[in-house]
């Protein structure tokens, strides 16, 4: 384990930093979040002794990504107190915009797990790796994500 030098960084940064800009914006449907902590990560990433290869980083990003998604929205819960916690998101073009917004009802939790699973395609053990989760448990957490999104489609007559 080693300390990346300013090359490497710039190299992995050039790679890294938009696939997770996007993981990160649509677990919490805001710009300027994701801006902060997809900079901190890269922070944290810089200052940490991780693994010398690529996917030991990656991994690193994502699990340090969410914690501070989940910190993140813990402060906003406690500071919002009996307001609504959710948030509108500014759907991508190609996503339709009741998709989008139901997707933003999901907990940061199943939207990272969705996210990660079908938007990046990690598998099992990487996504486990990325939320600091039992492996064994992905697939359940998967299967009650899904279900939950179905079911809100569902009762917005999205999806039959």
């Amino acid at each position: 384990m080693a300390r990346l030098d300013e090359g490497a960084f710039t190299s992995f940064y050039g790679r890294a930093t938009r696939a997770l800009w996007s993981y990160v914006y649509r677990v919490t449907g805001n710009a300027a979040d994701a801006d902060d902590i997809v900079q901190e990560a890269f922070l944290r990433l810089l200052r940490a002794e991780v693994g010398a290869s690529e996917e030991d980083r990656r991994r690193y990003l994502y699990r340090i990504a969410s914690n501070l998604i989940v910190d993140r929205w813990r402060i906003g819960r406690h500071e919002e107190g009996s307001r609504a916690r959710g948030r509108e998101v500014q759907p991508a073009a190609d996503i339709d915009r009741d998709i989008a917004h139901t997707f933003a009802e999901l907990a940061p939790r199943e939207r990272a797990l969705l996210w990660l699973a079908y938007v990046e395609e990690d598998s099992h053990e990487e996504i486990a790796s990325s939320l600091g989760l039992r492996r064994g448990s992905i697939k359940v957490l998967l299967f009650r994500a899904r279900r939950r999104l179905r079911d809100l489609l569902r009762a917005k007559g999205i999806q039959s």
